[in-house]
């Protein structure tokens, strides 16, 4: 009587836990330690200045490592109720996607997705309808990125960034 041997399983890797936390005195350094690629440093203010906005900023700025089981890859920061010109009669406050950024060894693999869902997800648990995004313009920016996640161009500028808007 012959045998076949029992075919044999492997175990697949449990899928990846992501999640958001706000930053503490015990993570802060990794915060600080995350960069994007050299060719991207233009497009994005690095983790030290967001974390100065955001103390400046106070209650305005939600900043969060967005982090794989448990391992920071990336930042996000979010703004709320932000009137982008208040000599303007009738400006809207609004709510948005203040920083993000994805650790250069870390990118394309949903980090950025995953944290922009977050924050539109925390703007309707606050009551907001629409969740606005400002970038830098031009080919090399993340244009083609936000309007894949919905962001629609507003035409409008803020100094020197293009604003776009998705309904949540």
């Amino acid at each position: 009587m012959s045998s076949t041997p029992a075919a044999t399983t492997t175990p697949s890797a449990p899928p990846a836990t992501l999640s958001l936390a706000p930053i503490t005195p015990e993570n802060v350094d990794a915060a600080l330690a995350l960069r994007v690629r050299p060719d991207q440093e233009h497009l994005v203010a690095p983790v030290v200045k967001s974390l100065a906005e955001a103390y400046a900023y106070g209650e305005t700025a939600w900043p969060r490592l967005i982090l794989e089981d448990g391992r920071p890859v990336g930042f996000v920061m979010a703004f709320f109720d932000i009137v982008f010109h208040p000599d303007r009669p009738g400006d809207r406050p609004r709510s948005g996607l203040w920083r993000l950024l994805v650790d250069a060894g870390q990118q394309r693999g949903g980090y950025g997705r995953f944290a922009v869902e977050q924050v539109c997800a925390e703007i309707r648990r606050r009551g907001g309808t629409r969740a606005t995004v400002t970038y830098h313009p031009g080919p090399d920016g993340p244009a083609e990125f936000y309007a894949r996640l919905g962001f629609r161009p507003t035409g409008e500028l803020s100094g020197d960034q293009a604003v776009a808007e998705r309904e949540l």
